[in-house]
């Protein structure tokens, strides 16, 4: 029996497994995919840390940026705990080998860092390694990861997490390659899977694949969620492709432009300010284009390659000289596995969750940009800590067969079940009906709309399943069981906006739309055993 099983294997899975390694914990890492090919890889901007290289910079002015950021909606000590760890997360990465951009400076060690200006902060503070920077520091705690020997488990999809007497014991697996499913026993499981973008499917950043496994899983084993509502459009995103284009490309002096020429908006404010300033432009008839022409090649070429070769190959256009045409989409959702100041999810003993997946109360109702991967490095490798703690304590006895046998049963009904509609195109309708109904501007009246349609949809899922019955390799399977948990989060989504009649960071609701601390500076809490929803 294992000390730490650790589902999801991006930066957050990564870090959590070289801090829970580090105590001496035996640790097995379980992916869908493979580790490179996380939604880290994606994190293109850079990460934040008070270090004042590129100008004056304080801890304080960090936290002050990040609550305000949040709308009020956070936990300051767990902000606080944040952003004072960002120095010494950045050192510990850089001592792991990641290739962080330089100032010429005749400094050496994190002194010499490049800092970059994120939309809502007060300085120069992301350190970045060119627009890679997510994709560096996740292949930078791979190679480590394999260096000190964690041991990898790939191509295992989440089923369910085992729980006895509100204590985890395990999760279940569907073994992609093979078919099978499988237990595999824990004393501790940080869960790292990430977040729910792919709900809003043709409409977000996300890959296909951040369907909210683990959240759901959570929701299932009967802990807790909050904040589902809070889910963060980024502003540039490829107009065509949904592709995004870094901040970084604002944040180095890029422009928003209108149909008619004209810059409509501070480009560097928070991004629920910037995404809202788009959306009326396009209610007023008008397009939106970033223009980064003025920049000059060699600064582009040296700062943002990997925008320019996406922009020339996504969208058809150079933004060397020409325009590039963008639209908001979904990016990163704040909410999601409600968590303790340790982040043991709350309603499971043992269980742990960090990254995009685990709402820490750190972003509140608007991520800071550059926090993302600061709290999976920093957070990781506090869950993996955590883990290896409550492992030292927890009883050595593997859990029964109950939720294998059940497991097995669910699949092998999906396989028998016969289909009358198509879930490939109801995953469309949900995704389309999300960015329409549960975007950037609410009301009320298209969040009852769209919940009705989801519970019609749910309603449907016993009509839908797979064309495919092959046990190996199969994809399609896979895709369903996706869709599955993507209809399971999308209530909690829908449900906690009709709750709050206010509006706050990513919330915007038509009718409500000042903040209300009175009646909704708390967090909106989803559990399913209670049946009911709370709020504290």
């Amino acid at each position: 029996m294992i000390d730490i099983l650790i589902i999801g294997s991006g930066g957050a899975g990564l870090s959590a497994a070289l801090a829970a390694k580090q105590e001496g914990a035996s640790v097995l890492v379980v992916g869908k995919s493979y580790p490179t090919t996380s939604q880290t890889s994606m994190a293109q901007g850079g990460m934040n840390a008070a270090l004042g290289n590129a100008g004056e910079d304080h801890i304080a002015s960090h936290i002050d940026d990040t609550v305000k950021s949040a709308h009020g909606l956070c936990d300051e000590n767990m902000v606080r705990k944040m952003c004072a760890d960002g120095p010494q997360v950045i050192g510990w990465l850089e001592q792991l080998g990641v290739p962080f951009s330089r100032l010429d400076n005749g400094e050496i060690g994190i002194s010499s860092i490049a800092q970059r200006q994120m939309g809502g902060a007060s300085a120069k503070r992301a350190c970045y390694a060119q627009d890679y920077t997510g994709l560096k520091i996740l292949h930078t705690l791979y190679d480590n990861c394999l260096k000190e020997g964690i041991d990898f488990l790939e191509e295992h999809y989440l089923l369910n997490l085992i729980t006895e007497e509100g204590t985890i014991k395990g999760a279940t697996f569907l073994d992609i390659r093979s078919g099978e499913i499988v237990q595999i026993d824990a004393k501790s499981v940080v869960i790292a899977t990430g977040g729910f973008g792919a709900l809003y499917h043709g409409y977000t950043t996300n890959a296909y694949g951040s369907t909210g496994d683990g959240i759901a899983a959570v929701l299932r084993a009967g802990g807790a969620v909050s904040d589902m509502e809070f889910i963060q459009f980024h502003p540039t995103a490829l107009k065509h492709s949904s592709l995004l284009i870094s901040e970084a490309a604002r944040g180095e002096g890029g422009y928003l432009l209108n149909s008619d020429g004209e810059r409509f908006v501070d480009e560097i404010k928070p991004r629920d300010i910037v995404a809202r300033a788009i959306f009326e432009q396009f209610e007023a008839g008008r397009e939106v284009f970033l223009d980064v022409r003025h920049l000059g090649e060699a600064k582009l070429m040296e700062l943002l390659p990997q925008e320019v070769e996406l922009c020339r190959l996504h969208e058809g256009v150079d933004p060397l000289t020409e325009l590039i045409p963008i639209k908001p989409v979904a990016h990163y959702t704040m909410g999601g596995i409600d968590v303790d100041d340790a982040l043991e999810v709350n309603g499971i003993k043992g269980c742990f969750a960090a990254g995009e997946c685990s709402n820490a109360k750190i972003h509140g109702a608007n991520r800071l940009g550059g926090n993302s991967l600061l709290e999976i490095t920093a957070f990781g490798k506090f869950a993996g800590q955590n883990a290896c703690k409550h492992a030292m304590f927890a009883k050595n006895r593997p859990a029964d067969d109950t939720q294998l046998q059940k497991d097995k049963t669910h699949i092998e009904a999906i396989y028998s079940r016969e289909c009358s509609i198509n879930f490939y195109e109801s995953r469309e309708k949900l995704g389309k009906l999300f960015y329409d109904h549960v975007g950037i501007v609410r009301d009320n009246e298209r969040l009852n709309a769209a919940l009705e349609e989801v519970i019609t949809m749910q309603v449907s899922l016993s009509k839908m399943g797979i064309e495919d019955k092959a046990k190996t390799n199969n994809q399609n399977l896979v895709e369903f069981l996706e869709f599955s948990n993507t209809l399971l989060l999308a209530p909690t989504v829908i449900s906690s906006a009709i709750a709050r009649d206010e509006s706050r960071g990513a919330h915007f609701k038509r009718g409500f739309e000042t903040e209300d601390d009175v009646r909704f500076k708390k967090h909106i809490v989803l559990q399913w055993n209670q049946g009911e929803q709370n709020a504290k």
